[in-house]
């Protein structure tokens, strides 16, 4: 009898206490994020945070893919509480001058952000002025990605303020690593338009070129923006993400796997498991 008073005694605390914890997951609201589904740092990054907003915090978090103009609409308008991939200050300048006045930046959440030409570091070249010294070894082809995309305009005019007797090739992102994996495989020279954080960099020795003339412009960063209605909303959330930052080797980690195959929110899982002093030190 004694046994099974225990026993009944400890169910009934497990009740209560799982009780409690929905109750108290209950009382929080469940937030909303934006990410852009194409690009793989704002994939990292979005799901990791959510990650750690759900698992240490106890809210529910939704992420949905969107093209950046629409995203940062969203935060304006305080549908979506915030996003993680605000590129700042020239390739999203655009869109935060229009909502500027109806949103908070947090912080930044990546610094040293970049785009430009790169290479293998194995090969010659070291400025976009050398290029053209070494044409053969590269076929005299630039490998692009999506036609369009911001670092192909770039590109293309790189190809001119240099006068580089280069073709831009355009393909896509994946068309693009698969060229750069098979030309380090074969100790080749190449040359892509290419931008940190990206995982090429974590799985690969690789370098930008130097860009002289400015074609690229400076160093950019990451940076977290939220609707103000959050402050009040989840203001633990937004304690975290004011102190949430990451260097390139830890965001590339999770890029790396992810383009490994493992799902993006089982990458993130992993990678706080096996970071707890340093998710410890954005939520302290």
């Amino acid at each position: 009898m004694r046994k099974l008073k225990t026993l009944t005694q400890g169910l009934a605390a497990a009740a209560l206490a799982l009780g409690m914890t929905t109750a108290m997951a209950a009382d929080k609201p469940t937030l909303t994020f934006g990410f852009v589904n194409g690009w793989d740092d704002s994939v990292a990054t979005s799901y990791l945070a959510a990650e750690i907003i759900e698992s240490k915090l106890g809210y529910d978090v939704e992420l949905k893919p969107l093209e950046p103009a629409i995203m940062w609409q969203g935060v304006g308008r305080g549908d979506i509480d915030g996003l993680l991939s605000a590129w700042l200050p020239v390739t999203h300048g655009e869109y935060l001058t229009k909502v500027q006045d109806k949103i908070e930046i947090l912080g930044t959440n990546y610094n040293d952000a970049k785009i430009g030409l790169v290479v293998p570091d194995y090969v010659e070249a070291k400025s976009i002025d050398d290029l053209n010294k070494t044409k053969d070894a590269y076929g005299g082809k630039i490998t692009g990605i999506d036609a369009g995309a911001g670092v192909m305009r770039r590109t293309e005019e790189a190809v001119e303020k240099y006068g580089l007797d280069f073709k831009l090739m355009p393909s896509s992102g994946p068309a693009m690593a698969t060229a750069l994996a098979r030309a380090i495989k074969k100790n080749e020279a190449i040359v892509v338009p290419g931008w940190v954080p990206h995982w090429m960099f974590a799985k690969w020795k690789l370098r930008f070129l130097e860009d002289p003339k400015g074609v690229y412009g400076d160093a950019e960063r990451v940076d977290t923006v939220v609707h103000p209605s959050l402050n009040t909303k989840a203001p633990e959330a937004v304690a975290f993400l004011k102190k949430f930052s990451w260097t390139s080797e830890e965001i590339g980690s999770v890029m790396l796997a992810i383009r490994d195959g493992a799902k993006p929110e089982d990458a993130a899982k992993d990678w706080v498991a096996k970071n707890p002093e340093r998710v410890d030190s954005w939520l302290k």
